[in-house]
């Protein structure tokens, strides 16, 4: 059985080329939805303990904007969006022209559009890895939560019985005129899905 963990650096630069044909679809939706350009930095794509995952947002207390996401069909799992707060508001102004956001505070009309931006974020990933090994991928109405990064990952811990303790990182930059900011997005997938996923792109 493939074990995350185990992701050498050919194994790594297939993924690598999964986050690059996603990125490319993200920019290409986030553009059409405000009609002018998206840029995206290549993706930098790595594995991690799960247990990781709070540091890369600045510790389990650190506040944070996280979108969830359960995955099923042919890959099952789950996926998970997480940005700072700061972050989230320049996504606001940049990507919906919302100029009169609240620090620290969202309104339903924001909230809702944060949701729709990881929406499409999440499902750009996910239709690149559904294109790229012809399998069937299905995902969940994104739910989004604003909370400490350590309360926001209790929710995928819940599931880690039928799921690894190893995550796909995909880190990315959207850039825009005056501002950029990190987009942080982690792949938790159960046991059987990567094996599926690997053989699905010919890798032994």
């Amino acid at each position: 059985m493939f074990d995350v963990g185990d992701i050498n650096s050919f194994y790594l630069d297939i993924f690598k080329e999964i986050g690059n044909i996603g990125a490319g679809n993200a920019a290409t939706s986030l553009s059409k939805l405000i009609n002018k350009k998206v840029n995206m930095e290549v993706p930098r794509v790595k594995t991690l303990n799960f247990y990781e995952v709070p540091e890369i947002m600045g510790g389990a207390e650190k506040e944070v904007v996280g979108v969830y996401v359960e995955i099923s069909e042919d890959i099952r799992g789950c996926m998970l969006l997480l940005m700072s707060q700061h972050s989230a508001e320049i996504l606001l102004k940049e990507l919906m022209a919302f100029n009169n956001i609240s620090s620290g505070s969202f309104t339903e009309l924001e909230l809702s559009a944060l949701e729709e931006i990881a929406n499409i974020l999440l499902g750009a990933y996910l239709s690149a890895i559904g294109t790229l090994t012809d399998l069937r991928i299905k995902y969940s109405v994104p739910s989004l939560a604003i909370d400490m990064a350590g309360a926001i990952l209790s929710v995928p811990i819940i599931k880690i019985g039928q799921m690894g303790d190893k995550v796909l990182f995909i880190e990315t930059d959207l850039l825009f005129k005056n501002n950029s900011i990190r987009v942080n997005i982690f792949l938790i997938p159960e046991y059987d899905s990567f094996d599926l996923m690997l053989e699905a792109l010919g890798v032994e």
